[in-house]
């Protein structure tokens, strides 16, 4: 027994039997003598619904885990290289596959014995979409062992800055024979209007800030709460722990309660058997005695004639 091939069985069960497979599998470890194992194991945290459609994609799926990652890579370098078309390629590919996964995962979870809802899909398709902006989220969900899906709320910022800051100005348009009033006059125009270039782009500037700040503070609010989850997860898995104990030190004293009423019934058996022999044995004196007392009197009268 090692902690992967513990943690690979654990994190493919559905989530109600997570707890109990976990405490057996760690009481195997103690039982063996491993107390570290036993103490790794124990730590393993249940996961909730969409982390478990999320990690069934890896463990029942694996030939999609590298294409996925691999999409990834390549919409992240589009964004660092601010290739429209390439983006624009790729991303209506990762629509399609994201739309494909997240449907593929409600199936499978239906299959393992605990249908989902179009909720927790959503969840899934946006623990997706991190994979494919976050190098770290793509490791963590290709592990198969998540406990909380995963966010995308960050997007792919370093792109948008570049967008924003870096982008050169489009060059104006060559004129066409016949046209050039046209050419001039959207030259004279950008010339007449280069304050309201400038404010338009402050004006993006600002709006992007805010819905960065935005992003961030929706970010805060998810790990605050995602961290109220782990712990109300944590006290659930405690709790179950201790009704597990709990339930076997009953089952335990039932056993020893029945072995005490067999014993007691058979206790009660024998002293009713003993109160029988003694009433026989009673009777049995009694008319011992009331024999010798007859034969003593015979006895008497023989003697006196």
């Amino acid at each position: 027994m090692d902690l992967d091939a513990v943690a690979d069985e654990l994190y493919e069960l559905r989530p109600e039997d997570f707890v109990a497979a976990r405490d057996r599998h760690a009481l195997d470890a103690r039982k063996a003598g491993d107390q570290a194992l036993a103490k790794e194991i124990g730590a393993l945290r249940r996961p909730n619904l969409a982390a478990w459609a999320s990690n069934l994609l890896v463990h029942r799926q694996p030939e999609e885990v590298r294409p996925l990652l691999g999409l990834g890579e390549e919409l992240r370098r589009a964004h660092r290289e601010l290739d429209g078309a390439r983006l624009r390629k790729l991303s209506r590919r990762q629509n399609e596959v994201i739309g494909a996964l997240g449907r593929q995962a409600r199936r499978l979870a239906a299959q393992a014995g605990h249908a989902v809802g179009e909720g927790v899909q959503r969840e899934v398709e946006e623990t997706l979409h991190a994979v494919l902006a976050d190098p770290r989220a793509a490791r963590e969900w290709a592990a198969g062992r998540l406990v909380r899906p995963l966010s995308s709320t960050a997007g792919f910022p370093a792109a948008d800055e570049a967008v924003l800051g870096s982008r050169p100005a489009p060059a104006p348009a060559a004129a066409e024979p016949g046209t050039p009033a046209r050419g001039k006059d959207r030259a004279d125009e950008t010339e007449r209007r280069p304050g309201k270039n400038r404010a338009d782009d402050a004006e993006r500037r600002r709006r992007l800030t805010e819905a960065r700040e935005e992003a961030r503070e929706a970010e805060r609010e998810l790990r605050a709460r995602e961290e109220e989850a782990d712990a109300a997860a944590r006290a659930a898995d405690e709790a179950g722990a201790r009704l597990s104990g709990a339930e076997e030190r009953i089952g335990e004293l039932r056993e020893r309660l029945r072995h005490a009423e067999e014993e007691q019934r058979r206790a009660r058996d024998g002293a009713r058997d003993a109160r029988e022999r003694a009433r026989r044995a009673d009777r049995a004196a009694r008319e011992s005695r009331r024999r010798a007392g007859t034969a003593a009197v015979q006895v008497e009268r023989l003697a006196a004639g």
